[in-house]
């Protein structure tokens, strides 16, 4: 293998990294920069969530050169590769053990062309390609792991042209139990990566074991703060014993997608530009949800900055489930640059007499520009109208103990619906028969990330990206909402006296 070096490329990564973390501050009479040490991502990648596709949801072991090219070519078909999904992913049981030097072998089987060819094709179609290992001695399909072999691996990778690592927590030899045990044992592959010269997306999957939030950030790039996900949207099960992230000493796994968002709340502020809490992948399209709670599952993962990976067959892709992955507006908040989490407000239960047993939620989250999104989580089994008030969306604001009210409190907000525009179902249709390719200039249902990211989209206020105005949140105001059972509303607020201060500055 040529030996590569990072060089000016990382610096200038970790350049940008840091500016996301930079301001200046007014001190007296001197201006000062202030740089928060560690805050930026540890090797200048991912600074917004990570997006892409995974075998493991829908296919597991099943896995095959076929199946990865034939996925990319439908996802580059279907607009999604435009949409952001930009890594292709291949999870387990794809190496059959080690040759006589140490070096990890491909099934020939499942991989006729070798991984290095199959990885250049899949660069050829605009993808990024992804790799998958696990922190043991063998990986949860009990195929050769890395533990013990992390330099020769990570060359080989390297080697073979791989852009990301999904390195997961099975057979680990006892090797966690405490953070520092966890964070030595992932810190190797951390280094071994690093010293490849290749750019290289490191994410953790370590379930959340010895709370990866508060130390990953140093040495991945994502970290798993939960068990695995299964296609449910609140079944409780046995196998997934914790409902609280913190403190959880067995992650388990079958976690409802309720189950990983209320773990959420309490690690927001462990999120941050380089380091994203993954809430595992997305289930929409595997049919054990309603179209409605796929809806709250893809809008709480993006709203929450959790990489968003595609966990289903893409061949098969009904137009439903194309809408929803489609979303532009829902994307849009995932890859803002403020790299930010959501907060959740409020959080009631329901009367299970009157409604049948659930919840109802209010989160709030900051973008880069100011806007403010509003998502009305209602878990409950009735439809039911819910309320915000703009002490409620400003609330952190409110009460930091300011001497002197924020002054989002008496702003005019206009409230734009981010599921308004959802493409229709026949539009979806002539995507998947390929009989709609092209996507309009004004499109109110589709955007070209590949043509212009999300950020300059919302910078030109484009009608894709920030949905349908349906009402005003006033100084004192209260906004109301109709949201079906097991379904959210999620909304941009854009400040009137922000935009009116920007045209006056043009």
């Amino acid at each position: 293998m040529v030996a590569l070096t990072i060089g000016a490329t990382a610096a200038l990564l970790l350049g940008q990294a840091s500016a996301y973390h930079q301001e200046r501050r007014q001190v007296g009479s001197e201006k000062h920069t202030v740089v928060i040490p560690g805050a930026s991502s540890y090797n200048g990648l991912n600074l917004i969530p990570q997006m892409g596709w995974n075998n493991w949801n829908a296919f597991h072991c099943d896995v095959n050169e076929s199946l990865l090219l034939t996925t990319a070519q439908d996802m580059v078909d279907y607009g999604l590769r435009d949409s952001g999904y930009n890594y292709i992913v291949l999870d387990d049981c794809w190496a059959v053990g080690r040759n006589e030097s140490g070096y990890l072998v491909a099934d020939d089987y499942k991989f006729p062309s070798g991984m290095k060819s199959i990885i250049t094709k899949i660069h050829a179609l605009g993808f990024k390609f992804g790799m998958y290992s696990s922190a043991g001695v063998l990986t949860c399909g009990r195929y050769p792991g890395s533990l013990g072999y992390e330099k020769k691996d990570a060359d080989l990778w390297a080697e073979w042209g791989v852009d990301y690592l999904k390195y997961d927590n099975c057979f680990n030899q006892g090797q966690s139990g405490t953070p520092k045990l966890s964070f030595d044992r992932y810190k190797v592959m951390s280094d071994a990566l690093n010293q490849t010269g290749k750019e290289i997306v490191y994410a953790m999957c370590n379930w959340g074991n010895d709370d990866p939030y508060d130390w990953a950030y140093r040495i991945a790039n994502s970290g798993r703060m939960s068990g695995d996900i299964y296609d449910s949207f609140n079944r409780p099960d046995d196998r997934c014993p914790c409902t609280e992230a913190a403190g959880c000493a067995w992650p388990g796994f079958h976690c409802s997608v309720m189950n990983i968002l209320n773990k959420m709340p309490a690690i927001t502020s462990r999120t941050m530009s380089g380091y994203f809490n993954d809430m595992d992948m997305l289930e929409v399209g595997n049919g054990g949800q309603s179209d409605s709670e796929y809806v709250v599952h893809f809008s709480m993962w993006a709203i929450n900055s959790s990489p968003l990976l595609i966990g289903t067959n893409v061949g098969t892709l009904s137009p439903a489930n194309l809408a929803i992955y489609s979303n532009p507006a829902i994307i849009a908040i995932n890859q803002d640059t403020s790299a930010s989490a959501a907060k959740r407000v409020w959080r009631y239960t329901t009367d299970p007499d009157e409604t049948g047993e659930g919840e109802i939620s209010l989160w709030t989250r900051s973008l880069s520009n100011g806007d403010r999104i509003v998502a009305l989580l209602n878990a409950a089994n009735i439809t039911m109208n819910m309320n915000v008030t703009i002490n409620e969306v400003f609330f952190d604001e409110r009460t930091a103990g300011a001497y002197r009210a924020p002054p989002e409190l008496s702003q005019t907000w206009d409230i734009y619906d981010l599921w308004a525009n959802r493409m229709g179902e026949a539009e979806a249709a002539a995507i998947l028969n390929g009989t709609s390719v092209e996507i309009p200039a004004n499109s109110t249902t589709r955007f070209n990330a590949t043509a212009s990211t999300y950020a300059k989209g919302v910078e030109s206020a484009h009608p894709a990206l920030i949905g349908s105005r349906v009402g005003t949140l006033q100084p004192s105001g209260t906004f109301t909402a109709e949201i079906a059972r097991h379904s959210v509303g999620v909304y941009r607020l854009r400040s009137r006296e922000a935009a009116m201060r920007k045209r006056d500055e043009l």
